[in-house]
């Protein structure tokens, strides 16, 4: 999900063919007894399909809870214990089942041929430049995994610093994220297992490549260093390994500590101890000049509180709060001893604030980029001396130079209609680094002179795809209460709207994450094969400020459903597809998106492609990274959000006898961010309810949230969800094409 602390991704405005029963809306009173009740029915269900695969015998046992006044049914709570022997026969043999199945489909082999044309490609990330050494990730053509490069100073040519590919034998063990310090002698970086979120921060000095046992630190999870100015040490989160502590409880843990170089971390002085919050993360940031840490406490994705203090002081100087108590998030940058603050407070576009450190109380902030009417703040650095803004109008991408007092200097040309990810720079270089792409613009990295705005090509992603063969547009729909929302779609120029065009539609609502356009190579066999895409911008996201984000949580979270099934209702309305032709995808928050979608609204899709997903919403707190999410989505502890909870849930509003899409649930064996017990007891519910399409549980090994962190497991993934969602459109019955509506 959004923050790399956790790194952590519908309603009806046209009656269909067929209305099953639907949970109330989120918010209710209560919920609907009747869908409760299906739950309990529906694993004694069978499917009366034709189609329907011999699936491995699942058994039901009886668990009830009693939440608030409610019996809520959980049949398959067993499948929750992944160590367990039974559990693990029954993955193997739903992952067995789903891969026999997906390799026999016809097609496969070539559009498994085809992503890996598309995917082994040269690709790099945006460079980081320390001390006169530059960095950057460099992925080769013919290689499963990115290295860490350095280039010297004096030097034309880079070297190998970090490469993964070499770490373990089956590919398991992956590279995180990393942070040179400021001299560019070392560098602290996170070595990850399985490709999970759990990881060992390591320490590596630039030069010599020597990794250094001594300073080797366990409980990496959330860690990224910030460095002294002298690279002698730095402030990271450590987080316990005690298996002894509950997953679900470990983030309340969570310490702010210094890490002096060459020492043992069992030594490093704790700057914070553990608030034993679960639901909050800590993090520490130092000024490049090395005079003021932050630390900042945040509450999910809607607050955050912030200290100070001169860490010339020493570690044990006293904090001062900077925004504390206040519901609002706050972000600190320090430079030339001012702070500059980015802020929703009574804002909800976003603005930009400065702040004297001796006299930082909030009525002597003062405002030099005020909020903007049409745009939304998304980001901000310093940079050459300057602010590097980056802003969000209709979910594109602008870019734009303002001098320190909040004077527009610039704003910087773009392509087309895109996004804009880094700026990476530093504050008193002149140059800094920046990346654009789109939908149909492959990713390029350019230079620029912040000074004079003029810039550089310094990649561009080769890709074997004629993009200009398809088009882009963005267009608006009403969602179910009238709120106009906006979505990009993407298909080849000339194609007809006659509904004939098979369309992925995806999405993902949540966390402020903006859904932007960006460059997807894996995309291209679905278009070269006569599909649509479609991304609609949702509420739950930051497209449109925190008022749009606030709209999608919690106890308003059915508004994002609604969003989703009233794109899916006006793709058909206008002739982009049809129900039959019509494929949903989504992940992690998103995979709940598509799991609600489909139970809501099972006659309006085909096809779902649903990926690492939340799937049960009453219990999803008790697992992984859950309890960091109730901020978001609420807890069903709560008497006030659990009938909300329930009320959508889709694991609780299977319902047997339905017809269900054909669905492809990917789980991942080694997530420790969503628990994967959500995909198996949203995939067995399925299995025993629905009379439509094949239900078929595929589990990645070795693989995180994030996935496998190899091309190879990726190129797999494409072609068994291409030709699984293929296959299953050629099978529908054909309808006949609707006439286009005049001047279309």
């Amino acid at each position: 999900m959004k923050r790399t602390a956790v790194a952590l991704l519908a309603g009806a405005c046209a009656s269909m063919s067929r209305a099953p029963a639907t949970p109330p809306p989120a918010g209710s009173a209560s919920p609907s007894p009747t869908a409760v009740k299906a739950l309990a029915r529906s694993h004694d269900a069978t499917s009366t399909a034709a189609s329907r695969p011999a699936y491995p015998v699942t058994r039901r046992a009886e668990a009830t809870d009693t939440l608030h006044g409610i019996a809520v049914p959980d049949p398959y709570r067993w499948l929750e214990d992944e160590k367990s022997p039974g559990v693990k026969r029954w993955m193997a043999a739903q992952d067995a089942l789903a891969r026999s199945t997906l390799a026999a489909l016809p097609g496969r082999a070539e559009l498994a041929a085809r992503a890996k044309e598309l995917l082994y490609v040269e690709g790099v990330g945006l460079p980081v430049r320390r001390g006169g050494r530059l960095f950057w990730t460099r992925r080769a053509p013919d290689a499963e995994k990115a290295v860490l490069l350095v280039q010297d100073p004096g030097s034309t040519q880079p070297r190998v610093l970090l490469d993964p590919n070499g770490w373990s034998k089956d590919g398991s063990v992956s590279l995180g994220d990393w942070s040179p310090s400021w001299d560019g002698r070392r560098i602290a970086y996170q070595v990850k297992r399985n490709n999970s979120d759990e990881a060992v921060l390591e320490l590596m000095d630039v030069a010599t490549r020597r990794v250094s046992a001594m300073d080797r630190i366990e409980g990496g999870r959330y860690a990224h260093a910030s460095w002294t100015p002298a690279g002698d040490g730095f402030y990271y989160t450590w987080l316990p390994t005690d298996p002894a502590i509950a997953a679900a409880e470990r983030p309340g843990f969570q310490e702010v500590r210094f890490h002096r170089v060459g020492t043992s971390a069992s030594t490093d002085t704790v700057v914070r101890q553990r608030t034993g919050d679960a639901t909050a993360f800590l993090s520490a940031s130092l000024s490049r000049d090395g005079h003021w840490l932050f630390l900042t406490l945040a509450h999910g994705w809607t607050a955050t509180d912030v200290w100070f203090r001169d860490a010339r002081a020493g570690l044990h100087a006293p904090w001062r709060p900077l925004a504390v108590g206040r519901k609002a998030i706050f972000e600190p940058w320090a430079f030339r001893d001012r702070f500059y603050v980015r802020t929703n407070e009574g804002a909800a576009r976003w603005r930009l604030v400065e702040v004297d450190p001796a006299r930082p109380e909030p009525e002597r902030w003062r405002e030099v980029v005020p909020e903007s009417p049409v745009a939304t703040l998304e980001s901000f650095a310093v940079v050459g001396g300057r602010f590097a803004l980056g802003w969000l109008e209709r979910a594109s991408s602008r870019l734009e130079v303002r001098e320190l007092d909040g004077r527009v200097v610039r704003t910087v040309p773009l392509p087309a209609i895109g996004t804009v990810s880094g700026v990476e720079g530093e504050e008193d270089v002149d140059e800094a680094f920046f990346a654009f792409e789109s939908f149909t613009y492959p990713r390029e990295l350019r230079a620029m002179s912040v000074a004079s705005g003029a810039s550089r090509l310094w990649f561009r992603l080769r890709v074997p795809v004629d993009p200009s063969r398809y088009e882009l547009t963005q267009v608006s729909y009403p969602s179910k209460d009238g709120t106009p929302i906006s979505m990009f779609i993407v298909r080849a120029k000339g194609a007809p709207r006659d509904g004939s065009q098979p369309l992925l539609l995806t999405g993902y609502g949540g966390f402020q994450v903006p859904m932007t356009p960006g460059f997807r190579a894996s995309l291209f066999p679905w278009l070269e094969r006569g599909g649509a895409y479609a991304l609609p911008n949702l509420r739950g996201g930051s497209e449109y400020g925190e008022a749009w984000h606030a709209a999608g949580m919690r106890e308003k979270k059915q508004n994002v459903f609604d969003d989703f099934i009233a794109a899916a209702e006006w793709l058909v309305r206008e002739g982009y597809t049809r129900s039959d032709r019509l494929v949903l995808s989504g992940g992690s928050n998103g995979g709940l998106l598509v799991g609600a979608a489909e139970t809501q609204r099972p006659e309006l899709f085909r096809v779902v492609l649903c990926h690492v997903p939340l799937l049960d919403m009453v219990r999803y707190h008790l697992f992984g990274a859950g309890r960091t999410w109730i901020e978001e989505y609420g807890s069903a502890d709560d008497p006030a959000l659990f009938p909300a909870l329930l009320a959508y849930s889709p694991y609780h509003h299977v319902v047997p006898g339905t017809r269900y899409p054909a669905t492809l649930v990917l789980s991942a064996d080694a997530d420790d961010r969503v628990d994967p017990m959500h995909a198996r007891k949203f995939a067995a519910a399925l299995q025993a309810a629905s009379s439509g399409g094949p239900v078929l549980l595929r589990i990645e090994r070795h693989s995180g949230h994030g996935g496998a962190d190899l091309l190879r497991a990726e190129v797999e993934k494409i072609a068994d969800q291409y030709a699984f969602a293929l296959s299953e459109i050629s099978r529908a019955a054909p309808e006949p094409a609707a006439a286009a509506p005049p001047g279309k």
